[in-house]
């Protein structure tokens, strides 16, 4: 029978495991004030849309690390924390990304894409040019990390690191604009090249490319969200 063929599991007792506990910072909140809040935050996001022209104006780094440090609080699986956040400020790494997403770009537009992707992304007008990348304050590359080593040298395998990276990355996105950042997401397909650019080890899988910074757009398209 299945059930015979199952691993017999039982919740560990936490006192035997040695398992930390930290007091819960939390304060209950009346009914009234839970709605007011929600509301209120709800329609700070609606208003947040993807900007792809940037005012040139530099964000701290403090700002930007900030918004990090946010993201890093995000649940994940078996708490493993499977990213990292990458943050470029330095001009010629920017040209450098620049250059290689470009090349990827024009490969997708000319040779990849179906026609019904192209045809999806028409009234968006994009194209292989990523100016953005340059003119952007900061870029912040996001890795997945699919596995890590314990100290003794042994591979330790990650569990869910793609949706724990999403949802990492969804924080990020919010605490951007919550802060009054104008954020974009692009995704040049392959993106190998961020390793190698910013050093980072093969088991790190990049995820996507954040562009931060103010805006000098007045008006987006309304489906840019």
């Amino acid at each position: 029978m299945l059930a015979a063929k199952q691993r017999e599991f039982c919740m560990p007792n936490p006192e035997e495991i040695g398992l930390r506990k930290v007091p819960l910072n939390y304060e209950s909140v009346a009914p009234d004030e839970v709605l007011r809040r929600a509301e209120a935050f709800s329609d700070l996001m609606r208003r947040r849309r993807s900007v792809r022209m940037f005012s040139g104006v530099a964000v701290p780094n403090a700002a930007i690390r900030a918004c990090i440090q946010a993201a890093g609080s995000s649940p994940s699986g078996a708490n493993q924390q499977p990213w990292h956040f990458a943050v470029v400020a330095s001009p010629e790494k920017k040209a450098l990304i620049r250059q290689e997403a470009e090349i990827e770009e024009r490969a997708f537009y000319s040779e990849r894409a179906s026609g019904a992707w192209l045809d999806a992304l028409a009234p968006i007008g994009t194209d292989a040019d990523k100016g953005f990348l340059e003119d952007a304050s900061h870029l912040i590359a996001i890795f997945q990390v699919r596995h890590s080593q314990s100290a003794t040298g042994e591979r330790v395998k990650h569990y869910y690191p793609m949706e724990s990276v999403g949802i990492a990355t969804g924080v990020l996105i919010t605490a951007c604009h919550q802060a009054g950042l104008v954020t974009l997401t692009h995704t040049p397909s392959p993106m190998r090249f961020l390793n190698k650019i910013l050093g980072r080890p093969s088991q790190e899988r990049p995820f996507l490319l954040r562009s931060e910074e103010h805006t000098s757009e007045l008006q987006s398209p309304d489906h840019l969200v």
